[in-house]
């Protein structure tokens, strides 16, 4: 089989929790040799979060799988000297820390890049290396309150309400990624670059980016979006509907095509034919008619029955899948997207299902080698192999906390 597309290239991951980490976690499914520095002794935060039992959680298993872990002190000035000499063998950096803290370790830009002229930095942070607020703590979840993504998820009678997944964090990942990408293509085809090779992605942008013409209606309509339950404004009919098996299915019949095969297949023919109901606009003005006539018809069937009338009519129809669902659905295991791996969670090694590779390269695909390290498994073998550092030199460090 063909090696990975990233086969050859080195990673150097000085991040924490989810945004630095999911960029690097790309790379590594991809062939690249990622090393993610820890602190010793204490490891990134997220081997703790989430943690029903063990002492590593499955969600660092998840973020950090295919990478290596290498204990350093980036505190010490020992510890520095050794991360500047993995980065002379290096082609991307990623970090998120608080602007201003590689700095002030000699970690910053200028050092990276004379150590390494040719090395990509990936920065990630709340608010971007400039700008009034590029000194503010942020996390994803502030970026997507600040973002704007926030005020309009939830019900428009309550409070905002936080998505159930790190979006915020998974949206930088991404652009991160893409920016290390561009930057390392721009390399390989000798396009010229002026200073380092940065990229700086603010967790607030990514988030800003995702939320379509927020702005723009706000200058051309002088609409502010508000909160509006489960759907997007003016896509209509589209939401989730209640099944007769105290399920829910997702329908997305807002499409003039999906519309009329939607409204034909749930017994609502004249509503299919009415030529006011042929835009977008004029269906959202009807839209608690339609939801009602939706629902009025989901409810007398299953979720399965529901998805197979829908699917079978050509409407976009899926049912609304908890954890478990996931696991058994044929569709996930026939795409390869659940990967079973031997894992400690407390004793001995148990079959754990982790999330497969994404984007699918089916001429040099990714994969799942590994689930995420152990603290530190990985130092002596990076160190000895990249740095060439002996076993002594090794000992002498972690005898002074170095590594």
């Amino acid at each position: 089989m063909p090696a990975p597309p990233l086969t050859g290239y080195r990673v150097l991951e000085l991040g924490n929790f989810i945004a630095a980490p999911f960029a690097s976690r790309i790379f590594a499914d991809f062939g690249a040799e990622v090393v993610k520095i820890e602190r010793p002794g204490v490891g990134d935060e997220l081997r703790g979060w989430r943690r029903n039992r063990g002492d590593t959680s499955m969600l660092f298993r998840t973020i950090a799988r295919n990478k290596k872990s290498v204990t350093l002190d980036l505190r010490s000035a020992e510890g520095r000297g050794v991360a500047l000499d993995l980065v002379r063998h290096t082609d991307v950096v990623v970090e998120n820390f608080r602007p201003g803290t590689l700095e002030r370790w000699g970690l910053g830009p200028g050092e990276l890049a004379a150590a390494n002229p040719d090395v990509v930095l990936v920065r990630i942070s709340g608010y971007g290396q400039t700008g009034p607020y590029r000194d503010r703590a942020g996390f994803g979840g502030v970026a997507e309150a600040f973002g704007g993504l926030r005020q309009v998820t939830g019900y428009p009678d309550r409070p905002p309400v936080r998505p159930a997944a790190p979006l915020g964090d998974a949206f930088a990942g991404l652009y991160g990624a893409i920016g290390a990408l561009m930057l390392l293509l721009g390399r390989a085809t000798g396009r010229p670059h002026e200073g380092p090779r940065l990229v700086d992605v603010a967790l607030y942008e990514s988030v800003f980016m995702a939320m379509e013409s927020l702005v723009p209606d706000l200058d051309a309509y002088g609409v502010v979006r508000e909160r509006t339950a489960g759907n997007l404004p003016g896509v209509v009919p589209s939401g989730v509907y209640p099944t007769s098996d105290g399920q829910s299915v997702m329908i997305a019949g807002n499409s003039s095509g999906a519309f009329g095969r939607l409204m034909t297949a749930v017994g609502r023919a004249d509503l299919a034919a009415d030529p006011t109901l042929a835009d977008g606009d004029a269906r959202s003005a009807r839209e608690t008619e339609l939801d009602d006539a939706i629902s009025a018809w989901t409810s007398r069937h299953t979720a399965p029955e529901a998805v197979e009338v829908l699917g079978a009519a050509g409407v976009p129809v899926g049912p609304v899948y908890d954890a478990a669902a996931i696991a058994e659905d044929p569709h996930f295991t026939a795409r390869d997207m659940l990967r079973p791996l031997k894992v400690r969670v407390e004793d001995e090694p148990e079959e754990i299902r982790f999330p497969g590779v994404v984007p699918r390269v089916p001429g040099a695909p990714g994969d799942v080698r590994w689930a995420g390290p152990e603290l530190g498994e990985h130092t002596d073998h990076v160190l000895g192999s990249v740095l060439g550092l002996g076993r002594e030199h090794i000992a002498a460090l972690r005898e002074r906390g170095v590594v």
